[in-house]
């Protein structure tokens, strides 16, 4: 049996699901927020933004979230780590 440990593995992170139905299939943008736009001022503070083949640090901070983008500019993922 594997090891369940509550909001790391058990599937407890609500927050990053509700921005993952919020962000995913969308752009960002400096506009307003629309079907096929996220407003970048919408987004939490302490967040970043990670595109294809860029480097980014693997520190662990469990309040920044980070946005993956996909080579469409399209937010593909995601997490907060």
């Amino acid at each position: 049996m594997p090891l369940v440990v509550p909001g790391i593995n058990s599937g407890g992170s609500n927050q990053q699901s509700e921005w993952m139905n919020r962000l995913v299939g969308k752009k960002l943008s400096d506009s307003p927020s629309d079907s096929t736009n996220f407003a970048r001022q919408d987004l939490p503070k302490e967040h970043r933004i990670i595109e294809p083949g860029s480097m980014s640090t693997q520190d662990f901070n469990k309040d920044r979230m980070n946005i993956h983008l996909g080579e469409d500019g399209t937010v593909r993922h995601v997490d907060f780590k």
